[in-house]
């Protein structure tokens, strides 16, 4: 018995055009969405960059607080500001209060832009701008990252 609707054998499926035609179309598509995925990623990590320096010099600002308050004890000539950013993790004493430490960082964050825990760090006695450290005191941090950021200004300015 013979089917009335069946099609044709040369009318099933698609043809070669409309294949090419779709996967033409995919493709312009996919390349329009991998530009956006990339700037995407970029804004992640410039975000995570900045939220990680301000964690980083908040946790510089408290230690100079504590230090002007002589709640913990500092070193004369360090101006009140931590030694290391290895002092900030490991804590220092609180003073009065023999075996009570505070720590100001939970750990020295990855620079998301290098992949590295290697930040830049300025002392007070530096120019804003320095981007070599004197080793004596932590008064600024930066990324030393050459990459420029989507606004067009350099990390390590940030």
């Amino acid at each position: 018995m013979k089917r009335e609707n069946a099609a044709p054998a040369s009318e099933i499926g698609f043809t070669l055009i409309e294949l090419v035609v779709t996967t033409a179309i995919l493709l312009i598509l996919a390349s329009a969405a991998l530009p956006i995925a990339r700037v995407a990623i970029q804004r992640r990590k410039e975000t995570e960059l900045r939220r990680d320096l301000l964690e980083m010099r908040n946790a510089i600002d408290r230690y100079k607080d504590m230090a002007d308050r002589n709640q913990i004890r500092v070193q004369a000539d360090t101006y009140g500001y931590p030694p290391s950013l290895e002092t900030l993790v490991e804590g220092v004493p609180i003073s009065g209060k023999p075996g009570v430490r505070i720590r100001f960082l939970r750990k020295i964050p990855v620079d998301p832009m290098t992949g590295q825990k290697d930040w830049g760090m300025r002392c007070v006695q530096d120019p804003p701008d320095a981007t070599s450290w004197c080793g004596d005191d932590v008064f600024d941090v930066y990324s030393p990252s050459t990459g420029t950021a989507l606004d067009g200004t350099r990390y390590s300015d940030w």
